[in-house]
């Protein structure tokens, strides 16, 4: 059955458990004054009571959970929801599984502004395996803009209609946009063009923007926001006019949830403690962070989607020496990063004093966790790094030695690098670069490669299914790479090394945990959850 707004139902219940509950405080995320919840449906009551159908054969069936499943491929099938004539802003989002097609320029789809069946703009899975922007009116389908999607079993569809602005989303990551003035107002649908297809959990609001499918009223992830901790490594040095690593101690401790809440507390001036609460899905691109910044996610699965962090200064070539405006002392710890359409983290322009700790990294475009442009005195530290292949790169171009010579000291420290083929570093440059007690498990181009002179010591870590574990002739320049200490098995490769490489103890002090222990310790120990 189609629900109209949760807010209601938000109140009555934070009310309830207010009544309830005199000795604990209990949060819900209720939607803001200025942002509506306009129609949901999740179909788990078992009908879809307040859905008009126009050809095709629609029910409610189970399909994981219970979805609403137009099963002809026969017609051109829609079904339409929304109070009267609808609205004129909105954001119409749906979980999708496309069934089967009845030939070529076939397509399941999401619908805005539909005002009648014939006349409606439309975001579409096709059958040739692509993603549709387009509009009817009045006669057959017109394609505004198409796309790529990779394949998947369910995808969530998310299209906007904002203005003469229609963009176009799969999967949270915006894949279309254009403008059009055909239609101005309209009910959200759902729509089979010759084609098959189960849907569910559809929600509608007035913002643009992810936003969460409808469920019923659920606490907020379980967890605390603990900005404290110290690193270990580079991010404890006392150099360019900061002693260690600090963030957004001495500052206020601000909570964030929105897209718009997260961008603007992380580029505001003086120190902050940015609380992430739940999964923040953020316009393409890269965010700037500012200095004196603690970002830290809420319980196990809070973070962004969608978007990455830039910890720097803009790229300049003809900077080639710390500014003393360089972006510096900064944490981000516990969070899940997805779907960045860029590189999910970026430190650039001397930037300093950095550490990475206890992050969930995958699924991304370019770099998970990216060093360069003569920044220094960073700790990458019990991250999580998976289903990805450009890892993290430190130092970004062999004929950067301008700004990298004598700079690019990071320490890389008990970070699990599961299955990422390359780049666990690729490092130029840097010196020294420690790499020490990380757990590295089928990594199959390389794991450390150090080049264009850089100077490496790798030690302490465990390599598992390794053929090529540490290399200092891996691609261009050759660089310098002391391995010792290190565990190597199931058909793990012996380190290609040779040169000197300065000790990281002449920096900072730090304590060699066994290697024949590591691969337990950060297993268990790594992404987020675990501080």
């Amino acid at each position: 059955m189609v629900r109209r707004s949760r807010r209601s139902v938000l109140a009555a219940l934070a009310a309830g458990v207010a009544a309830a509950t005199a000795a604990a405080t209990v949060l819900l995320g209720v939607p803001s004054a200025s942002a509506a919840t306009l129609l949901g449906d999740d179909f788990e009551d078992g009908d879809a009571t307040g859905w008009s159908r126009s050809g095709g054969s629609w029910s409610v069936v189970t399909d994981g959970s219970r979805a609403y499943r137009q099963s002809g491929t026969s017609a051109d099938a829609r079904a339409v929801a929304g109070a009267g004539a609808g609205w004129g802003d909105q954001a119409v989002q749906a979980q999708v599984r496309p069934i089967a097609f009845n030939g070529s320029g076939r397509h399941v789809a999401v619908l805005a502004r539909a005002q009648t069946t014939s006349t409606y703009y439309f975001l579409g899975l096709s059958s040739a395996g692509t993603v549709v922007l387009g509009k009817r009116t009045g006669g057959t389908p017109i394609t505004l803009a198409t796309a790529t999607v990779a394949t998947s079993d369910w995808y969530t569809l998310r299209l906007e209609a904002f203005g003469t602005t229609l963009r176009g989303f799969v999967n949270n990551v915006q894949v279309a946009t254009v403008t059009d003035t055909s239609i101005g107002s309209g009910r959200a649908g759902l729509a089979g063009y010759y084609a098959s297809a189960s849907f569910d959990d559809v929600l509608v609001t007035d913002i643009g923007g992810p936003t969460d499918p409808p469920t019923s009223p659920t606490l907020p992830p379980p967890g605390t926001c603990d900005t404290s901790g110290t690193p270990t490594g580079f991010a404890t040095v006392n150099a360019w006019g900061q002693n260690g690593t600090t963030g957004g101690a001495g500052g206020p401790t601000v909570e964030v949830d929105t897209a718009g809440e997260l961008i603007t507390a992380i580029g505001q001036s003086g120190p902050l403690n940015i609380c992430v609460r739940g999964m923040v899905t953020v316009p393409a691109g890269m965010h700037n962070v500012a200095s004196d910044k603690t970002i830290v996610g809420v319980g196990a699965a809070s973070g962004i989607t969608g978007g990455g962090f830039n910890i720097g200064l803009a790229a300049d070539d003809s900077i080639t020496s710390p500014p003393a405006n360089a972006v510096h002392n900064v944490i981000v710890r516990n969070l899940v990063f997805r779907g960045a359409t860029d590189d999910s983290i970026n430190v650039q322009m001397f930037s300093h004093h950095i550490w990475i700790d206890h992050n969930d990294l995958a699924d991304g475009y370019d770099g998970l966790v990216d060093i360069k442009r003569g920044s220094s005195y960073v700790t990458v530290s019990w991250n999580h790094v998976h289903d990805h292949t450009k890892t993290m790169l430190l130092g970004h171009d062999d004929d950067n030695d301008a700004q990298d010579v004598g700079r690019l000291k990071v320490s890389y420290h008990h970070n699990w690098f599961d299955r990422t083929p390359q780049r666990n570093p690729r490092v130029r440059f840097g010196e020294p670069v420690h790499v020490f007690n990380n757990y590295y498990v089928y990594n199959t181009d390389v794991g450390v490669a150090c080049q264009a002179n850089a100077g490496c010591l790798v030690e302490g870590n465990y390599f598992e299914r390794v053929e090529e574990p540490v290399s200092n002739s891996y691609a261009g320049p050759g660089g310098r790479c002391v391995a010792r200490n290190n565990v190597f098995v199931d058909e793990s490769g012996t380190p290609d090394c040779s040169g000197s490489v300065q000790e990281p103890s002449t920096y900072y002090s730090y304590t060699l945990d066994d290697p024949n222990t590591v691969k337990a310790s950060v297993t268990a120990g790594s992404g987020t959850g675990k501080i």
